[in-house]
């Protein structure tokens, strides 16, 4: 695993904790990432942890939170600026801990599903190769099924890390481990290892 130590804050939490292994997380009060669909504000609040990448790349994590409140959410970001980027992971909404994306170019969509492993401990990866943006998640680190195949622009660099919001109130801790960027993985799309 990588080491977390490089990383830099877009809203740097009131309360974080980062060492090689791992970054721990208290989530502030109101934060979030949306741009305008259906509820017609902008926010740029969330907690961001970034790393450059330079081109195509593949970064996943381990994500080990409690998510009870409406909105709690934690995952990866990848961010060109504040009107292009994608968040992925689990976000707490109509009672579960809920597997979802949302992709933003001017404005945010937003796509979840029902998350089968434990929403408490997880893992996802994304990788952006040639202009597509994949997200695969993983009860177990070790198969990634596919969750999301979409566009995402082409860029000499892009922004990606852990991400964790809480639009409704502060206090979800979340812990991230097992950090990996590296070269995009060029695999088959069946392919779930």
């Amino acid at each position: 695993m990588q080491s977390f130590k490089n990383g830099r804050w877009l809203n740097e939490p009131t309360k974080a904790d980062v060492s090689d292994a791992d970054l721990f997380v208290t989530t502030d009060a109101n934060t979030d990432f949306w741009r305008e669909t259906h509820y017609g504000f902008v926010r740029d609040s969330g907690h961001f942890y970034a790393f450059r990448a330079e081109g195509d790349f593949t970064a996943q994590v381990r994500v080990q939170a409690h998510f009870q409140h409406l909105y709690d959410q934690a995952g990866l970001m990848v961010r060109l600026d504040e009107r292009r980027w994608v968040k992925t992971g689990i976000e707490f909404s109509d009672g579960h801990g809920l597997l979802g994306s949302v992709l933003t170019d001017g404005a945010s969509d937003w796509a979840t599903c029902r998350y089968n492993g434990n929403p408490s401990d997880f893992w996802v990866r994304v990788t952006v190769e040639s202009g597509v943006l994949r997200i695969q998640a993983s009860e177990d680190g070790q198969t990634w099924p596919l969750v999301r195949l979409c566009p995402f622009p082409k860029a000499d660099h892009y922004l990606v890390g852990p991400m964790c919001c809480t639009p409704e109130r502060a206090g979800l801790e979340v812990r991230f481990r097992e950090w990996q960027l590296r070269r995009a993985l060029s695999k088959d799309l069946h392919d779930l290892s």
